[in-house]
């Protein structure tokens, strides 16, 4: 059954408090305070239409084939321009994933269908449905012939991309397409019956996202998209990997801002987190030890001149993060506790400071293996990531995969590009702008360098890394990173 209009938050205007503990998500969660996630920025007014619904006529409707569920608007607005005023998005979703000062596109009137896909979990309370594998597909109006799928970073929900890409590629006349990856929240891990279902099931859920996007901009338009791309940040970068090695059949490249590297040997996030516990609260301590502690630190991964994001790091992201995909992965290694204990010190039974990866049994590098990647891209991809990136460091990360892909014989398809000074989550450009670039700008860079890779309109530069203007203003890193 269609509707004209959507409600983003359930019965009685309250969200639940644990999704009020999402707001920031990027892979786990991001906090308050000094770093409190930003509130979209006043809109880039482009002529006179209103967040009002249009009334959609049959030909604005295509069925999204698979899909359990589905409900169309046809808008005057598509962007977040319009979006947040006529409940077609959730601010929380994307909060804290941008700088607060980034410009919104409008202008873009379209439709826009909302659904879901038979699941049996139930984390994503979005439109009131308590139902999962929910989905958000963008139709614009004035087509470019082209068509742009996402997924989510950390566990958010389908609108988290809303801000940094869906914006931008709709203002450029690309549809959108983009998933909750099948699971949400805090408790993702719960979902599934043996270890690694969660993720492997994000996999999956853009794979069948894709192809049924595909089909609808088909009956749209009376044509099949002439350019399918798959972008996203963080875990949706790590999807964008893992989709052109197991999937290039369905795109004609992507980008991949920041993916999560996961590798049955490692590294990967459940071998640098570890070491990090156990050397932050001695080097945050001071006194005997804190220099060999932050010795282990760089030796971790974690880059010199990266020390002013590590209290705020350590108290957000590493504890949490470590926790949770541990439990995803290893259930077993704290016992009955679920997700650890937060915060432990080193010596501590269960303690996930102490986790040692290569020591775990088997089973649980069968688990990585199921979600692991290899390097063996099928079709072109760029990958970029900030040096002062701290969640997931450079050095284990980005660095790592673009080893394996030219291992993997495919590195003339892979441009890697080193941002110098972007970090892991952009709204943290707002409390260190002297210290730190954005990275959202620096994805349209390079997704307009595929564009024109994959019109054979020239390759990219060579991957490098790609300095930080010493002389910026403070608004023109916001719209400008040239990749050379």
């Amino acid at each position: 059954m269609l509707h004209s209009s959507t409600h983003l938050t359930p019965p009685g205007g309250r969200r639940p408090a644990w999704r009020a503990a999402l707001c920031a998500l990027v892979l786990t969660t991001a906090g308050s305070g000094a770093l409190a996630a930003a509130a979209p920025s006043p809109a880039v007014a482009v002529g006179g239409h209103g967040p009002h619904n249009r009334a959609c006529s049959a030909g604005d409707r295509p069925r999204v084939p698979g899909a359990a569920r589905q409900q169309a608007a046809c808008l005057d607005e598509l962007t977040t321009a319009g979006t947040v005023a006529s409940g077609h998005t959730d601010p929380a979703d994307y909060a804290g994933l941008t700088p607060k000062d980034l410009p919104t596109p409008s202008g873009v009137p379209g439709t826009q269908i909302d659904g879901y896909f038979p699941d049996t979990s139930t984390t994503n309370t979005n439109h009131g449905w308590n139902h999962d594998a929910q989905f958000v597909i963008r139709l614009p109006d004035h087509w470019n012939g082209g068509l742009v799928v996402a997924g989510t970073p950390g566990n958010r929900e389908q609108y988290a991309n809303d801000r940094a890409i869906s914006d931008w590629v709709l203002a450029r006349g690309y549809a959108y397409a983009a998933t909750d990856k099948g699971n949400t929240g805090l408790a993702f891990y719960r979902d599934g019956a043996r270890p690694g279902d969660a993720i492997a099931e994000w996999n999956t859920r853009l794979t069948q996202l894709t192809r049924a996007a595909r089909t609808v901009v088909e009956e749209r338009y009376g044509k099949p998209p002439s350019r399918t791309i798959a972008t996203g940040i963080s875990n949706g970068g790590y999807l964008v990997r893992w989709q052109l090695e197991n999937h290039p059949e369905l795109y004609d490249g992507g980008v991949d801002w920041e993916g999560t590297l996961w590798t049955s040997k490692g590294p990967g996030l459940l071998t640098f987190l570890p070491p990090a516990l156990r050397a932050y609260p001695l080097y945050a301590a001071g006194g005997p030890g804190a220099e060999e502690a932050q010795e282990a630190m760089h030796a971790a991964g974690y880059p010199a001149g990266s020390e002013f994001l590590w209290p705020y790091h350590y108290t957000t992201y590493w504890d949490l993060t470590q926790r949770l995909y541990r439990e995803e992965l290893d259930p077993g290694y704290d016992g009955a506790t679920e997700a650890g204990t937060p915060f432990c010190a080193s010596g501590t039974p269960g303690c996930d400071a102490d986790y040692d990866y290569g020591a775990r049994p088997r089973a649980v590098h069968r688990a990585v293996d199921r979600i692991a990647l290899t390097g063996r891209i099928g079709k072109p991809l760029i990958t970029l990531q900030g040096t002062l990136d701290v969640l997931l460091p450079i050095g284990r990360d980005g660095d790592v995969y673009a080893r394996m892909v030219r291992e993997a014989g495919r590195g003339p398809l892979l441009r890697y590009y080193r941002i110098e000074g972007g970090t892991h989550t952009d709204s943290l450009v707002d409390a260190f702008p002297d210290r730190l670039r954005p990275m959202t700008p620096c994805h349209h860079a390079a997704f307009t360098a595929l564009e024109r890779w994959l019109a054979g309109e020239g390759r990219p530069p060579a991957g490098h890394t790609v300095p930080r203007p010493a002389d910026a203003d403070r608004t023109s890193p916001l719209t400008e990173c040239p990749l050379g």
